[in-house]
């Protein structure tokens, strides 16, 4: 049986975001899904940095018993995802990338740097709706309508998001990612994209990875978006392609253990 840490984005919690996927696993897959150490409280931890999830996930995991785990993250927990995949490739079986919410700061494309540019002007918005309406547009590919607001009060979670997603933003702009220790991740690395995505964040980042990752394997959702994903939209082809992407990462690893004995 697969087991498997997913970590969510900023904005869904954990079990709703990873609900439907969880049961397309079915009984082939031991699957947890995590929330953000980001809103374990009512504010976000004054030292919060991606090494904090890194944290919460090797907690969890060792909760479970789990020496390794597959590590599969969307948007926030993507970049959350990363880090752990630099500073404890040790503990990972695989990396599944739903496109991360940020990817470092090496070797950005002038078409990333514009886009992330436009993400620094979201400090100057002054309301809360102002910043998730503009944070929203920023994720979709130019032309598509961001989603509509579900009718009645919002949750009582979506109180957290705008001052979690500010404590991301923070973080992203300070955290070194190293390159290096990523490129010495050898094992297997999935990309799920939405082509109706922002393709100078998502699509650019999909392609900075792809040079950094010695086995990397990227799958096109073209009907999707950062806000229809594919682990909540068409989670029965995601479950089927990571649990062929996770069979595969364990014989990797079989095949290399075999070979050092």
């Amino acid at each position: 049986m697969h087991r498997v840490i997913l970590l969510p984005g900023a904005v869904t919690p954990a079990d709703i975001a990873y609900g439907a996927l969880i049961d397309s696993l079915g009984d082939q897959a031991e699957a947890v899904a995590k929330e953000l150490e980001l809103y374990a409280g009512e504010e976000p931890p004054a030292d919060y940095s991606l090494d904090t999830e890194v944290a919460g996930a090797l907690r969890e995991g060792d909760a479970h018993g789990w020496e390794r785990f597959h590590l599969t993250g969307y948007s926030a927990g993507g970049a959350a995802a990363l880090a752990a995949a630099a500073r404890h490739p040790d503990r990972l079986l695989s990396l599944a990338l739903l496109e991360p919410a940020w990817a470092g700061e090496w070797d950005l494309s002038e078409a990333e740097r514009a886009a992330s540019a436009e993400f620094k002007k979201l400090d100057a918005l002054t309301t809360a709706d102002e910043f998730m309406a503009a944070f929203a547009r920023l994720q979709l590919r130019p032309g598509v309508a961001p989603p509509a607001q579900e009718p009645g009060p919002p949750p009582p979670w979506m109180a957290k998001r705008p001052a979690g997603i500010g404590a991301l933003t923070r973080t992203f702009r300070a955290y070194d990612l190293d390159r290096e220790s990523l490129g010495r991740f050898d094992r297997p690395v999935y990309y799920a994209l939405g082509h109706l995505s922002n393709p100078d964040l998502y699509g650019e980042r999909a392609e900075r990875l792809a040079r950094v990752f010695e086995d990397f394997t990227l799958e096109v959702f073209e009907e999707r978006h950062h806000f229809d994903p594919p682990h909540r939209v068409e989670h029965e082809r995601l479950a089927e392609s990571l649990r062929t992407f996770w069979k595969r990462a364990e014989a990797t690893r079989l095949s290399r253990t075999t070979a050092a004995v």
